[in-house]
């Protein structure tokens, strides 16, 4: 069984000085604000654009709950990182056993298969737009251009190296907010539609809400963020500083989305409305809108959004197989890591380039099912949701694992009513999916 990780010391009572404090925030920064910030991704974007254009602000107030159990969650697989210095996934397999292991991974591994599939589909999407800058980067050059890109980037470097490299993609989401600043929204609607949400709980409002839960709390987010917080090397009593960077990744992620949905609705739902049916603009994915903003917006509120687009891509590609590869390796005792040689984690390396070569080309198929793959793939993600969240829930909750750092009562409270909801609304999607009149 494992214990709390007797060489960490305890928090000291000591108070650090403003410049220390600052140092050792600086030194555990990362894992919190890139984990958060890959899922905003291509089914991210995607949902939250579809959220704006059909439902215009009133899906807004739903991010301030999303924020909240977003957080919590984060917060405890930083935690049970940083008190055992082991992955999600190896904990699982040693307090639940090797079957429970082997089955809930290897569902995981095909949804981030399908996952990482769609983050291509999406660098594919984003071609269209690009192309009118750039006339060469189509998708036939853009998608293998990504993946040689993300391979080389992750195995070539270092943690730290590969680490500032994607506090770069982090930086190139602000392209949303300005593209919003281009757009010009009606800020007095957007805020009271914030603060008071006016709408009509309808079927397809409701599906909407699902995505968006869905999309946000992903459960890849959960073994990467503690598997990065190991190899980050964060122990118990600098823990405190590595919290306010999980809670800083947690709000600017989901500003991030507020702005996506406000660009979407400030343009195509606005102009649907006073549009008539033949003028009205339809919508089925993040590049569509991208390419829709250009006619309302301005050309470079378009090229904004495009290149938003495809850096949430690239962004994600490169740490959602990451992910895979760390928890797949955790479980079954394979070495793993990217300060490791490939010579010495040949397994780590391999099944990263794997679910990159495979993602990649399944995009390059032509006619490949690609709505179908994003689609079952979020499905997948939805269903898993409250599996994972039981398992830490109740990983977190063992005293011999955690010791004094278990879960408050507030915390157990937000965590279960999230696992609880998610379940709640994944069971009514399955049944509206499979019985359609069911709801209607």
């Amino acid at each position: 069984m494992a214990t709390v990780n007797e060489a960490a010391p305890r928090l000291s009572v000591r108070r650090p000085s403003v410049w220390r404090s600052i140092l050792m925030f600086l030194s555990v920064i990362g894992p919190g604000i890139i984990t958060a910030n890959a899922d905003n991704d291509v089914g991210g974007i995607t949902v939250y654009s579809l959220a704006g254009a059909q439902f215009g602000y009133t899906l807004l107030w739903l991010l301030i709950p999303v924020t909240i159990a977003l957080i919590v969650v984060q917060e405890m697989c930083a935690r049970m990182g940083a008190v055992t210095g082991k992955g999600l996934a190896d904990l699982i397999r040693e307090n639940f056993g090797v079957r429970v292991a082997f089955w809930v991974l290897l569902v995981f591994v095909l949804c981030d298969l399908g996952n990482t599939a769609s983050e291509f589909a999406g660098i594919a999407s984003a071609a269209p737009i690009l192309q009118h800058w750039i006339p060469w980067l189509s998708k036939y050059v853009m998608v293998p251009l990504a993946a040689v890109f993300v391979f080389t980037v992750v195995t070539r470097g270092n943690y730290r190296i590969v680490e500032k490299v994607f506090f770069f993609f982090c930086f190139v989401y602000l392209a949303y907010p300005v593209s919003v600043l281009l757009v010009r929204p009606d800020w007095h609607d957007v805020l009271h539609q914030f603060i008071f949400p006016h709408f009509t709980p309808t079927k397809l409002y409701l599906l909407t809400a699902i995505g968006v839960i869905g999309t946000t709390i992903s459960p890849w987010m959960q073994f990467y963020i503690q598997s990065a917080i190991v190899e980050k090397g964060v122990k118990v009593q600098d823990y405190k500083y590595s919290r306010i960077d999980v809670i800083s990744g947690g709000i600017l992620t989901d500003v991030i989305a507020f702005f996506i949905i406000v660009a979407s609705a400030a343009t195509i739902f606005v102009h649907n409305q006073h549009a008539g049916a033949a003028h009205q603009i339809v919508v089925s994915d993040a590049g569509q809108l991208a390419d829709a903003l250009g006619p309302l917006a301005g050309k470079y509120a378009s090229l904004l959004f495009a290149i938003g687009l495809l850096n949430a891509a690239v962004f994600t590609a490169s740490v959602l197989p990451l992910s895979t590869a760390y928890y797949v390796c955790e479980a079954f005792g394979f070495e793993s890591g990217v300060d490791k040689r490939f010579s010495e984690a040949p397994f780590f390396y391999g099944l990263y380039a794997t679910l990159i070569v495979i993602g990649a080309g399944v995009v390059l198929i032509p006619k490949a099912p690609l709505l179908g793959i994003i689609f079952w793939s979020q499905v997948l993600n939805g269903a898993l949701l409250p599996v994972v969240l039981v398992l830490m829930l109740m990983l977190i909750n063992n005293k011999t694992l955690m010791g004094s750092y278990t879960n408050n009562l507030l915390f157990n409270i937000i965590a279960w009513a999230t696992a609880i909801i998610v379940g709640g609304l994944t069971l009514v999607s399955t049944i509206q999916l499979f019985f359609p009149s069911a709801g209607s």
